[in-house]
């Protein structure tokens, strides 16, 4: 067995035996190795590339990371505090975690050290340890100065690791932005009301974008199964993976 692939079997294998309750963590291979995906809770997950460890928006306290790899990125999508939960930031972040960040969520991190905070707003593209980001629009629709989430608030994301572009939409609705991505490989996609959109809309968009493989996410109250069968019956090349994001006790 290869180096990095005794890694990420490791890596699982930490995954499961700390909370027996997580989601199975994905391997999918990377012209770098293979590239883990760990779901943990609604909008939060972990990605792993060799030794390099990415957090997209961990919030609801430490224990919920219990087991994993801490991390040497921190993404983080918007202010509400299912993305942006500074005590949680406090307890899991090394002196070594990069947080990249909107400039709404900056202002909040008076404490944080500046020389780890990358501050991007719709539209930059940066590269940090050998990993693109690209911060995209995520907004809701109509557009209005009193939607829950308006339009350069805050970032979804766009990675390039390992060969591979990682869409994670952030809380958005359907929006044209979204419907225009391009070579995406993997998606995170939301959809929960009246936060974001529902299994319609969001399969509707994720029909027009085409990525390769959609994980359904930041999805409490939604019926992902009709998610599925809706992207399924316009596009069986795209890989609808369903996977636990609300499990028990965690």
């Amino acid at each position: 067995m290869k180096k990095y692939n005794i890694l990420a079997f490791a890596f699982c294998l930490i995954a499961a035996g700390s909370h027996a309750q997580r989601s199975a963590a994905d391997v999918v291979p990377t012209s770098m190795g293979p590239l883990t995906i760990q779901p943990v809770m609604h909008a939060s997950l972990v990605l792993s590339l060799k030794s390099f460890v990415i957090y997209a928006d961990p919030s609801g306290g430490a224990a919920k990371f219990k087991g994993l790899p801490a991390p040497d990125m921190i993404l983080i999508t918007d202010i509400h505090g299912d993305h942006f939960d500074s005590s949680t930031l406090a307890a899991i972040k090394t002196e070594k975690t990069i947080l990249v960040v909107p400039q709404v969520v900056a202002d909040k991190l008076t404490a944080f050290d500046k020389s780890k905070l990358v501050i991007l707003k719709n539209g930059d593209h940066v590269t940090q340890s050998d990993v693109s980001i690209t911060a995209v629009p995520m907004y809701n629709l109509p557009e209005s100065p009193t939607a829950k989430h308006t339009k350069g608030r805050g970032n979804g994301y766009i990675l390039g690791i390992g060969g591979k572009n990682i869409y994670l939409s952030g809380d958005t609705q359907g929006i044209p932005e979204m419907r225009a991505l391009k070579n995406i490989d993997i998606a995170f996609v939301c959809m929960n009301l009246p936060y974001t959109m529902d299994v319609n809309e969001a399969a509707d968009a994720v029909l027009a974008f085409q990525p390769k493989i959609v994980y359904p996410y930041h999805y409490r109250g939604q019926d992902i199964h009709q998610f599925q069968k809706l992207v399924d019956a316009g596009n069986k090349g795209i890989d609808v993976r369903l996977r636990e994001w609300y499990p028990a006790n965690l």
